[in-house]
C-alpha cells in the first residue's frame, strides 16, 4: 500500500546544506590564508549580501521596494562613530547598538512612508534618506560635511594591529551576513513568513482572510532597519572614516542592492548571494573599461529582467530543481509495498 509524507527537504537542498556548513570553517579562517586585499574584498562581499538579502525581504515578498535604505545605512555608521569618537564606546560593542537605534528611528519613519503607496513608497524613502543625510551634513562634532575620521586611541584600543583589526571586522561581517540569511529564511518559515508570501501575492487578498498587513509589514521594515543599521556600523569601521555623502549614497548602498538582487533573484534566498558574488565578478572583469563598465551592468540588468523576470537563481531552481534553502513544502509519494 502506498503512502505520501511532507517534507521541505531536497536531495539538492541537502548538499547545498552540507557544501554551506563546510565552507563556514574555511570562511572563518580566511584572515590566515588570505590577504589584506582579500579580506578586505571578502568583507565587502559579505556586507553587500547581508544588504541584498534584507532589502530582498523589503521588496521581494513585503512589497516595499525602497530606494532610501541608505537612510539606516548612513545612520547606523554615524551612530558607531557618535558612541566611539564622543563616548570612548569600542566600536564592535556600537554596532548592536546601532541597529537598535535604527529600528527606534525606523517606527515613526514607517509611520510616515506607509501612507504612501508604489512609486510614492519609493521616492518617499529617498526623500527620508536625503533629510538624514543633510541633518548630519550640518552637525559639527562629527565633522559636518567634511566627515571625520575615528580618533587613532579608539583604532589602537580596538586592535594593537592591522591583522587583528581586520580579523575582527572580517569575523563581525561574515557573522552578520551569516546572521541575516538565517533570520530571512527563519521568517520565511514560520507563520509569519506565510503571511508574507500572502501579503506579496495578493494584499487584498491577504488582509480578507486575516492577515494584519499593516503590522506584518512594520514588523519586516523595522528588522530590515536594525539589520541595515548593524551593516551601515561596520561599513563606516571597515573604512575608519565616514562622510554624508559617503554614507548616504544611493549609488553605493540603494541602487547596487536592488542591481545585486534583481540578476540574482528577487524573491528568493539564495538570488541575492548570487547577485553579490556576480557583481563582485563583474566589476572585477569589467573595472578596467572606465564608464562602459556601468553601461554593461545596465544592459545585464535590463537582459536579465527581460529574459529571467525571477532572476538568474529563478531560472536555474525552474529548471532544475535546486534549493539550497528550501522554503515550500513538498508532498513524496512512497512506493507500495510488494
Amino acid at each position: 500500500m502506498s503512502g505520501f509524507f511532507v517534507r521541505r527537504a531536497t536531495r539538492s537542498s541537502q548538499i547545498g546544506l552540507a557544501l554551506v556548513l563546510l565552507s563556514v570553517p574555511v570562511l572563518a579562517a580566511a584572515p590566515w590564508w588570505g590577504g589584506p586585499a582579500t579580506i578586505s574584498m571578502l568583507v565587502e562581499v559579505l556586507v553587500y549580501i547581508g544588504l541584498a538579502s534584507l532589502w530582498n525581504l523589503l521588496a521581494g515578498y513585503a512589497g516595499l521596494v525602497s530606494v532610501g535604505q541608505q537612510a539606516y545605512v548612513g545612520l547606523g555608521g554615524y551612530t558607531l562613530f557618535g558612541l566611539a569618537s564622543l563616548f570612548g564606546v569600542d566600536p564592535l560593542l556600537a554596532i548592536p547598538v546601532a541597529g537598535l537605534l535604527t529600528a527606534v528611528v525606523s517606527v515613526p519613519v514607517a509611520g510616515l512612508l506607509f501612507r504612501l503607496r508604489g512609486p510614492y513608497f519609493a521616492i518617499g524613502s529617498w526623500v527620508v534618506a536625503e533629510v538624514f543625510r543633510l541633518l548630519l551634513a550640518n552637525w559639527q562634532l562629527l565633522g559636518g560635511g567634511s566627515g571625520a575620521s575615528l580618533p587613532v586611541p579608539v583604532v589602537i584600543a580596538m586592535a594593537p594591529d592591522r591583522f587583528l583589526r581586520l580579523a575582527y571586522i572580517y569575523w563581525t561581517a561574515l557573522g552578520l551576513a551569516a546572521l541575516t540569511i538565517a533570520l530571512v529564511a527563519f521568517l520565511l518559515r514560520s507563520r509569519f513568513g506565510m503571511a508574507l508570501t500572502a501579503i506579496r501575492d495578493n494584499e487584498i487578498a491577504a488582509r480578507s482572510n486575516g492577515v494584519s498587513v499593516t503590522r506584518t509589514k512594520l514588523v519586516v521594515y523595522v528588522l530590515a532597519a536594525a539589520g541595515t543599521g548593524m551593516l551601515g556600523a561596520l561599513i563606516s569601521l571597515a573604512h575608519l572614516r565616514i562622510s554624508p555623502d559617503s554614507a548616504f549614497s544611493v549609488n553605493d548602498w540603494s541602487v547596487l542592492v536592488i542591481f545585486m538582487t534583481v540578476i540574482g533573484g528577487i524573491g528568493s534566498i539564495e538570488g541575492p548571494v548570487l547577485g553579490a558574488i556576480l557583481f563582485f565578478l563583474l566589476r572585477g572583469a569589467l573595472a578596467d573599461l572606465g564608464s562602459i563598465y556601468l553601461i554593461i551592468l545596465g544592459a545585464i540588468a535590463i537582459g536579465v529582467m527581460m529574459l529571467a523576470p525571477r532572476g538568474l537563481w529563478g531560472l536555474v531552481a525552474a529548471r532544475t530543481g535546486w534549493d539550497v534553502l528550501p522554503l515550500k513544502r513538498r508532498v513524496f509519494v512512497t512506493k507500495p509495498e510488494s
